[in-house]
């Protein structure tokens, strides 16, 4: 079975690329949910989850930072220009996957002070509840369209023969 450039991406290098394009960042994520689901229940603007709260959104909205930075530069980018895309399958799931970023980045430079600064708590809550929604949106597409075979939208592959100098001539 053929796989997109996303799910080929977390098996290569095992298990590293797994921590980190996976594990690192959706732990983060994870924590800044559940953490956002009990300050949106309870409304404890202070305290020690609301502290993980900033803590887990702030860490995981930079992290995405470097993480686009290094796919795009790696892996999009190369991608295009060779022109091997594995289907729209291929590109959803990258692209789901890279936009899904850019809402914890926003929840970084909302913690961080850069953006909304004139937000009241309550308001950086809603904001907040967004970008989570949105993150685990994009996240969930970009996994689906991760785990599904190119093949469904007739992706075929090109198989590299090896130069004649490699080829065994005695067989």
């Amino acid at each position: 079975m053929n796989m997109t450039h996303y799910m080929e991406l977390l098996t290569v290098n095992q298990p590293w690329n797994l921590f980190i394009f996976m594990a690192i960042p959706v732990v983060l994520a994870e924590t800044l949910a559940i953490t956002e689901f009990y300050i949106l229940f309870t409304r404890k603007l202070t305290g020690w989850v609301h502290t993980l709260n900033q803590v887990a959104g702030s860490t995981v909205g930079i992290y995405f930072i470097g993480i686009i930075a290094y796919l795009v530069n790696h892996a999009v980018i190369p991608i295009t220009k060779a022109g091997e895309w594995r289907t729209a399958i291929d590109v959803i799931a990258v692209g789901s996957y890279l936009i899904g970023g850019l809402p914890l980045i926003y929840i970084a430079l909302l913690e961080l002070g850069f953006v909304n600064r004139k937000l009241g708590p309550e308001d950086k809550l809603k904001v907040h509840a967004v970008c989570v929604a949105l993150f685990l949106v994009f996240g969930h597409i970009a996994m689906v369209a991760g785990m599904l075979n190119p093949d469904l939208l007739g992706y075929i592959p090109v198989i590299k023969q090896m130069p004649d100098m490699l080829m065994p001539h005695n067989l």
